[in-house]
């Protein structure tokens, strides 16, 4: 079985929602659109209060290059523009829309197209108008990714079917009920970046869908490779590593290595944006864990609220915690009051969750034997904990991809993602500060030259000439 170094083994507990098949959920009565909802800038509302919208309308634009516009998931009318509850934990901009129920349409809704008529600008530029994100989880801006630099070319597109993170389905089920899309959602993928061989990568624990993409599969620039199973075995360096054995140099991108990854959800949205003119406006969330009474797969509209879902499936008792995600990456929630995004994959309650206290380090080593990029995790830990920001950068943080290996196995508890996110955002921050006063020293070096040129008129007039 292809594979990486490193990496758990955590129970799956996939038991309780992969046979339930995708169910649609009937679009609420109001819907709460955060305009935040990718990496990147958020996007700027451009509607008012009172404004009447269609389905798939344009609601907030792109503010950038790294940012995608944010479209209505219902017809009806626009009750206001408001700070409300963000994934995140802080309060982002949310546009509030009163659903008529009559789903009205944009023009442009459902036009098909060929892949054959278009060329890899109009499909990226399609993907973007979409709004389409990456719908594992990450949400970063596809287009984005489909558009690097001429020094990498890409030889080889990865599409990762291995929902590795235990309780999601989310999926497994997409692959199994529309894997036809997905196909060609890829194929589609594979020409915006110019790329001729694809592969679809499939942990060896889900084999009906591996088979069924087999079955349906024509185009032979397309493989279907089965992995082991293994978290994280869906993250995209280990994805490359398994597949084609490449290594992302340490602090690189995939693209250095001339390869890309994207998820199967963001293949069949990619599949409605390029052939059906239809914008990202609804995703396939599981909605799982003992806390849930009817666990499933559901079809929900962007903005939905999380309390009402909660409320359709049913919470038990003894029910104490929400994840947004799943239990290794996913982000424990303080409230009910959020709204499903675009990388909203899951919706996990857990029963009896109870708190823990961490210890000190004990040098076992485990963390490091589980590192799947290789890292010293305790190093990370210590460097953090002792305030050493200095050594932030030395100990690789940026490299971390917060997969939460080490602290799983850690007999100490320690919350070293936590420690490493907040390295991260340190040099990040940091590096900002460096920046910004890089374009100040510039600016002032530009501004004195201007002002030794105007007392030297003559001077300048003979550059001039």
């Amino acid at each position: 079985m292809k594979t990486f170094k490193g990496g758990v083994h955590p129970p799956d507990s996939k038991e309780l929602s992969k046979s339930e098949q995708i169910t649609l959920v009937k679009a609420p009565e109001v819907v709460s659109i955060p305009v935040a909802q990718h990496i990147g800038a958020p996007s700027k509302p451009c509607v008012e209060k009172g404004d009447r919208v269609r389905m798939g309308q344009v609601i907030a634009e792109a503010a950038g290059f790294v940012s995608v516009p944010q479209h209505s998931s219902v017809s009806g009318t626009v009750k206001g523009i408001e700070p409300r509850p963000h994934i995140f934990g802080n309060k982002v901009p949310h546009i509030i829309i009163e659903n008529d129920g009559s789903d009205e349409k944009t023009d442009e809704w459902g036009a098909e197209m060929e892949l054959s008529t278009l060329d890899g600008d109009a499909i990226k530029n399609k993907i973007h108008s979409a709004g389409i994100v990456g719908m594992g989880g990450a949400t970063f801006p596809t287009h984005v990714k489909l558009s690097p630099p001429p020094e990498f070319p890409i030889d080889s597109f990865i599409l990762n079917g291995a929902e590795c993170e235990p309780y999601l389905t989310c999926d497994y089920r997409l692959m199994l009920e529309k894997a036809e899309g997905i196909l060609r959602g890829c194929e589609a993928l594979m020409k915006g970046v110019s790329c001729s061989r694809g592969y679809i990568a499939v942990e060896s624990n889900k084999p009906d869908c591996a088979a069924h993409f087999q079955e349906l599969n024509t185009n032979e620039n397309i493989s279907i490779e089965t992995l082991e199973v293994k978290y994280p075995q869906g993250a995209e360096k280990q994805l490359i590593y398994a597949i084609l054995g490449r290594k992302v140099p340490a602090g690189g991108l995939p693209m250095q290595v001339h390869a890309l990854v994207n998820n199967v959800g963001t293949a069949y949205a990619v599949y409605n944006a390029v052939y059906r003119s239809i914008p990202l406006i609804q995703r396939v969330v599981s909605v799982t864990g003992q806390g849930i009474v009817n666990p499933g797969n559901f079809l929900v509209r962007i903005g939905t609220s999380i309390d009402d879902i909660l409320k359709r499936c049913g919470v038990t008792e003894n029910a104490n915690k929400l994840i947004l995600g799943g239990p290794m990456m996913g982000l424990a929630q303080k409230t009910r009051e959020l709204s499903v995004i675009k990388g909203t994959s899951g919706i996990l309650v857990l029963e009896d969750a109870e708190p823990f206290e961490s210890g000190p380090c004990i040098h076992c080593g485990r963390c490091v034997e589980a590192c799947p990029m290789n890292l010293i995790p305790s190093d990370i830990s210590l460097a953090v904990e002792a305030g050493r920001e200095e050594l932030y950068e030395s100990v690789y943080a940026l490299d971390c991809i917060e997969c939460g290996c080490c602290a799983y196995t850690c007999p100490s508890k320690r919350p070293i993602v936590h420690q490493a996110k907040l390295a991260k955002s340190v040099i990040m921050k940091k590096r900002a500060e460096e920046k910004a006063k890089q374009e100040q020293k510039k600016g002032e070096e530009e501004e004195k030259k201007e002002e030794e040129g105007d007392k030297h008129p003559d001077s300048v007039d003979q550059e001039k000439e």
